[in-house]
């Protein structure tokens, strides 16, 4: 989920101790689960897109601002549910509320009021700004936002550096992904981004899509080109994991995306389906970011709009359950998982409207469901509200990925 806004783009553990579940740890509920996902995830309305193709950026400011900052063969699907301290929490929201908490909704940057009006309003659990406006981002506007969540609402961007920043325009330039691994060393890039994490932390950003995962050698301005830390796998993974490690300092979540990975597929997902090389070469090279995945600490992951041949079958990972399986069992991942945006890639939209992506999404194991273009969130929580009713949607699964979004904001207790 990302969204530039420089030049057009051609348009984007192996097991290891447990780390967010053991803070979800309950009861186990073994649910085996058949679950056909059908195919294709970005752009937006009023605010602009979140996934892998960020729009071409307008602006650019080097010095601050005056503005106030400062295949996995099917297994049985494991749902864990929700620990003690999370269950108080759960036990007191309605179906809906629940429901609201997994969807992430792109909101206006520049019109506050709006994103007052819709966190009051459906109590989603997050907002993600894009775009080149930045009014949400001064003046502590972002406190009234807080004010009008009964749950805190978790605030994200997706400030990568080069082509993908938000708060460039206040803050100064960030480099980009690419220049940054020629530059600069792994600590080096730690401190840069630590920095930059307490520019958004002081804004009231508590979420950064970003770091950018992906392995490639494409040219700068490719799909995803120089949002890339490099074509060697194990020198990127050591610049991502610097890069998060930062971010985590300043107390920013870090999300780390396009999982199952981005860098060597063919095709664009605002365009249409988008298709990576076999899983087996995956393992060796793309996914090698999310080796001993705990190292990197509590961080997210972003699944992005990708069809692995081997594993997906002709179906987008973010709505595929054996794409959610492999970063759960085999990567071991335990933390929150967010769709790239469904709401604005032809992937995605030119065969499902936007309920039924949300839902598709949830169901194959998202805890989080992104849309950046905004608006449609009563029908999509209606619904998500009728799939729970019936069964379809299963409660173990809710609240599975509930416990988590909760745990990740530290909302529980």
């Amino acid at each position: 989920m990302d969204d530039e806004r420089n030049e057009p783009m051609n348009s984007g553990r192996p097991k290891t101790t447990k780390r967010w579940l053991t803070v979800i740890l309950g009861t186990v509920t073994v649910l085996f689960t058949s679950v056909q996902c059908g195919t294709p995830t970005e752009q937006a309305g009023s605010a602009q897109p979140a996934g892998t193709t960020p729009p071409p950026r307008t602006s650019t400011a080097s010095s601050p601002s005056s503005s106030s900052p400062p295949a996995s063969s099917p297994s049985p699907r494991i749902e864990q549910a929700p620990a003690p301290d999370c269950e108080a929490t759960i036990a007191g929201m309605s179906p809906r509320q629940r429901l609201a908490q997994l969807v992430v909704v792109g909101v206006n940057a520049g019109d506050p009021q709006a994103a007052v009006k819709l966190v009051r309003d459906q109590q989603v659990g997050g907002i993600f700004l894009g775009g080149n406006e930045t009014a949400l981002l001064q003046n502590r506007a972002l406190d009234e936002v807080q004010k009008a969540a009964k749950v805190p609402v978790s605030v994200a961007i997706d400030e990568e550096g080069g082509r993908v920043q938000r708060i460039d325009a206040l803050d100064g330039d960030m480099p980009s992904a690419r220049k940054m691994a020629k530059t600069m060393t792994p600590a080096q890039v730690r401190t840069k981004a630590a920095e930059r994490g307490r520019q958004m932390r002081a804004r009231g950003v508590t979420v950064d899509y970003a770091p950018d995962a992906d392995i490639t050698g494409q040219p700068d301005r490719d799909i995803v080109g120089d949002r890339s830390f490099g074509a060697d796998p194990e020198v990127a993974r050591k610049y991502v994991l610097a890069f998060a490690q930062g971010l985590r300092d300043a107390g920013v979540q870090p999300v780390l995306k396009h999982f199952p990975c981005h860098g060597h597929a063919t095709g664009d997902s605002h365009k249409g389906l988008v298709r990576t090389p076999p899983l087996a070469s995956l393992r060796k090279v793309d996914l090698v970011p999310y080796r001993d995945i705990d190292e990197y600490g509590e961080v997210g992951v972003m699944v992005g709009h990708l069809d692995v041949p081997d594993l997906t079958g002709g179906t987008p990972s973010t709505l595929a359950a054996p794409a959610y399986r492999l970063l759960r069992q085999d990567y071991a991942f335990d933390g929150p998982v967010i769709t790239d945006d469904l709401g604005a890639m032809k992937a995605i939209t030119s065969q499902y409207p936007l309920p039924t992506a949300v839902l598709k999404a949830l169901k194959a194991g998202a805890d989080q469901a992104l849309w950046s273009s905004g608006g449609n969130v009563g029908t999509v929580l209606a619904t998500l509200e009728q799939a729970l009713a019936s069964g379809d949607l299963p409660a173990a699964r809710v609240d599975e990925a509930l416990a988590r979004v909760l745990t990740a904001k530290r909302a529980c207790g």
